[in-house]
């Protein structure tokens, strides 16, 4: 007689991730939230970009047919660059390029900060670095692409990063009088030469 009884079969072990691969699973794991955010705002971007007229809102004399959508009627924003938007579109690029900064480009090319190369924790309040880190962040996610081929992180490196770093670090670049020493953090937005906003009389 054959035995009916149940057979149990033993559980699956845990997964177990060695001590000594936690940080490099953390990196990558940061890293990946990073570009899931980007592509995020990428395709915000896209889905807010205008669609193009067709040939057919053309006069034959080239001038727009009665009814066609000019320039300041388009929906969206103009510009992909940063310190052409304005509002939440500001503050959602603004934030996605926050996650870039701090968890793909300071870990890997933030170097030691020094008189000669200071940085500033609040690079965010300094207008020109994040019009340079914005910059920097468009060329990255255009030539990490497949398309941009086997060359494009190195034309990124060559081109893009190292002449961003040497603007944004120099000794009087954006972050002059800021943080000379992390263990005594400074920040300060130096003044510039454009005119003072004054508010309308009314």
């Amino acid at each position: 007689m054959s035995d009916t009884s149940p057979t149990t079969t033993p559980a699956p072990e845990p997964f177990r991730v060695p001590d000594e691969n936690l940080d490099d699973l953390a990196s990558t794991l940061a890293k990946t939230m990073a570009e899931v955010r980007q592509h995020g705002v990428i395709l915000d971007r896209l889905g807010s970009e205008p669609v193009p007229l067709p040939a057919t809102d053309q006069q034959a004399d080239g001038a727009p047919a009665a009814g066609a959508a000019g320039p300041e009627q388009a929906n969206g924003p103009a510009s992909v660059f940063i310190v052409a938007l304005g509002g939440e579109t500001y503050a959602t690029e603004l934030a996605a390029l926050s996650d870039w900064v701090n968890y793909l480009f300071l870990p890997i090319y933030g170097r030691e900060i020094t008189t000669s190369r200071p940085w500033c924790a609040q690079w965010h309040e300094h207008p020109e670095a994040v019009a340079r880190l914005h910059a920097l962040w468009l060329a990255w996610q255009q030539f990490t692409d497949t398309e941009a081929g086997l060359s494009g992180p190195s034309t990124w490196h060559r081109d893009h990063l190292d002449q961003t770093l040497a603007h944004l670090r120099a000794p009087d670049g954006p972050f002059a009088a800021c943080t000379t020493n992390p263990n005594r953090p400074n920040h300060r937005v130096l003044s510039t030469p454009a005119p003072e906003q004054t508010a309308p009389t009314a």
